[in-house]
């Protein structure tokens, strides 16, 4: 990892304080990646890496299950007394809000998708970059983690730098709104178990 540098405050919460990192990234495209840190992660903690979506974490969308993976991740890494969120600017999947917008209103006009949908608007699947996480678990000393996601690409970032990753899945209940996308990130290669069998 070449040198970052970054800025480190703490963050005042009902349930603990959290320890906030901003990567002072300058190849970084909109806001820089910030690791939300509690207690005294050493190796092995709990870790989240999670994508920006302002539909459901400030909106209160339904239609995926965002919002409730990092609410679990906080409450998770709190009952282990120690882990790191790492929240990274890459909506839509790294393709951005205005493109996500129009993924909506194609699938929403198509009963697509958002596979479909970015496809349909030459857009790729997934162009999200995790290199940012791995310099910020670098940055915090971990080489051992416990990844707390549904997405192999993530463990594949993470280990292609040499982080020793054990996958925990990140099982939430789902919405019957959620259903449909979830479904679709599965077939797509997210390890997300059938909910079509329940």
């Amino acid at each position: 990892m070449t040198e970052q540098l970054f800025v480190e405050h703490s963050l005042r919460r009902n349930e603990g304080a959290f320890r906030v990192r901003v990567l002072d990234d300058a190849l970084a495209t909109g806001n820089p990646p910030v690791a939300a840190i509690y207690g005294e992660p050493v190796d092995d903690c709990l870790v989240r890496i999670h994508s920006r979506c302002v539909y459901s974490e400030i909106l209160g969308s339904v239609d995926c299950d965002c919002h409730d993976q990092v609410q679990q991740a906080k409450e998770l890494i709190t009952a282990e007394g120690s882990g790191v969120i790492i929240y990274l600017d890459q909506e839509g999947r790294g393709s951005g809000l205005l493109a996500k917008a129009r993924g909506y209103v194609y699938s929403q006009l198509n009963q697509a998708d958002t596979f479909t949908s970015y496809r349909a608007l030459h857009l790729p699947d997934d162009s999200r970059d995790y290199a940012a996480a791995a310099d910020l678990l670098e940055s915090l000393g971990l080489s051992r983690v416990k990844l707390l996601t549904n997405n192999p690409e993530k463990v594949k970032a993470l280990e292609s730098r040499g982080i020793i990753v054990k996958r925990e899945p990140s099982i939430v209940p789902v919405s019957d709104a959620a259903r449909a996308y979830l479904e679709a990130k599965r077939e797509h290669g997210h390890l997300i178990p059938s909910l079509t069998d329940s």
